[in-house]
């Protein structure tokens, strides 16, 4: 299913330019072609390209189906690693996974920084059109750990720190709002486990491997839609 993407189709009536230019010099759509809209808040529109323009395509809206959200939110806050492309790896598969939010943080071992939001927004944006998503997970900018935690006041938070954790699977309930923790490659500080817990966040482990940052992303992502099937 070939899906274009633009929050703004059903005020404009036009794809934004990057959809524009994929549509009409790309792809080669011409007018009178019919396309499928989605606007990354729970809608997808049947329109009529009434002007090929590679900048500005207009559409005339035929119809709109509109879908339910899920009944429960997954939130995955996660340092982002050294190496931009294993976030981006993480981000586009935990968007085709299922995930609502995804907040990059910013720990005591971190190596990253800063991040290019612009980009990693499009690789989100070409993900939930890929998995065919009616809705876009929100990307949220490098947040400071402790401003996250203060923020959220519940959780899990992931870490090698610890022997014998309870996994994941056994404290979440399958239904409800999660919002797990990842953090960087050189793991949370015990610090910062501390302060989690100590503002309500749950200790957690993923398995007995050590895995990597984006890996556990992943695999956390998927544990908490697997127990919602």
């Amino acid at each position: 299913m070939e899906i274009f993407f633009d929050k703004d189709i059903e005020q404009t009536r036009t794809l934004n330019e990057q959809e524009s230019r994929h549509c009409i010099s790309v792809l080669r759509h011409k007018e009178n072609d019919e396309i499928t809209v989605a606007d990354g808040k729970g809608s997808y529109y049947k329109c009529i390209i009434t002007k090929a323009h590679p900048k500005r395509c207009g559409v005339d809206i035929v119809s709109k189906e509109t879908f339910e959200k899920r009944a429960f939110n997954i939130h995955l806050a996660i340092a982002p690693t050294k190496n931009i492309d294993r976030t981006e790896w993480f981000i586009e598969k935990a968007t085709e996974i299922g995930v609502e939010k995804i907040t990059l943080l910013k720990c005591e071992h971190s190596e990253r920084r800063k991040v290019r939001l612009d980009r990693l927004e499009k690789i989100v944006v070409s993900a939930a059109k890929q998995s065919i998503k009616a809705y876009k997970p929100e990307l949220t900018d490098l947040t400071d750990f402790k401003e996250f935690i203060q923020k959220e006041k519940s959780g899990f938070i992931a870490h090698c720190n610890s022997d014998n954790l309870p996994h994941l699977k056994t404290l979440y309930e399958a239904g409800s709002d999660a919002t797990l923790l990842i953090g960087p490659e050189g793991d949370f500080s015990p610090s910062e486990v501390e302060y989690a817990l100590q503002n309500g966040f749950k200790e957690i482990s993923l398995g007995n491997s050590r895995l990597r940052t984006e890996t556990a992303g992943v695999v956390g992502c998927t544990i908490l839609n697997v127990l919602n099937c």
